[in-house]
């Protein structure tokens, strides 16, 4: 090999072990947080999350559920608390190897484990109960590289009872995605 291609080799080596995963920005009237997605380990997942990315589709939705220690989700409604439309389900990719630790990206699914379609959430603690063991569990497919302290103003919030949407744990004021784009 000669000293030229070795050259080229090691000019090329660090941008190939460096790579990272696709990484989007949520804007939030807390903050922004900005997410590393595993489109290696969870592909599937990942493509459905970045359709709705793209369609702009998660542009005004909320976070409707907020456990802290738990998790924060959101994606599903908008600001009246209606429901919006969804792609088809998503095939669970729970097996992936990741798991649902603190600070970690998921998919919201019914008791179907393939069933999951636009909701995520954050994990605000390490929650092995959500992984896969004899059982399908929940697909992890990003982590927060920047913006836990918004998380943690997210947890912060206090929350009730919604008779509208019959669900427990609604933050008292809406906490508003009002954007959400890829940054490569």
């Amino acid at each position: 090999m000669t000293c030229r291609k070795l050259a080229l080799l090691a000019a090329l080596l660090p941008g190939l072990v460096w790579a990272s995963g696709p990484r989007v920005e949520m804007q939030t009237n807390l903050g922004s947080i900005v997410v590393e997605l595993e489109a290696e380990k969870a592909p599937k997942t990942v493509a459905n999350f970045l359709s709705y990315v793209d369609e702009g589709s998660y542009n005004n939705s909320l976070f409707h559920r907020v456990i802290p220690g738990f998790v924060a989700q959101g994606g599903g409604y908008n600001s009246s608390f209606t429901p919006l439309p969804t792609h088809t389900p998503v095939e669970n990719e729970s097996t992936n190897g990741l798991s649902n630790r603190r600070g970690t990206l998921a998919m919201a699914r019914m008791s179907d484990p393939n069933s999951a379609t636009r909701q995520f959430y954050f994990n605000l603690n390490d929650n092995a109960s959500l992984d896969a063991t004899v059982q399908p569990g929940y697909t992890v497919f990003g982590t927060v590289v920047s913006g836990m302290e918004v998380l943690e103003k997210i947890a912060d919030e206090p929350t009730s009872v919604d008779p509208k949407l019959r669900a427990s744990d609604v933050p008292n004021n809406p906490i508003i995605i009002s954007k959400v784009t890829r940054l490569n």
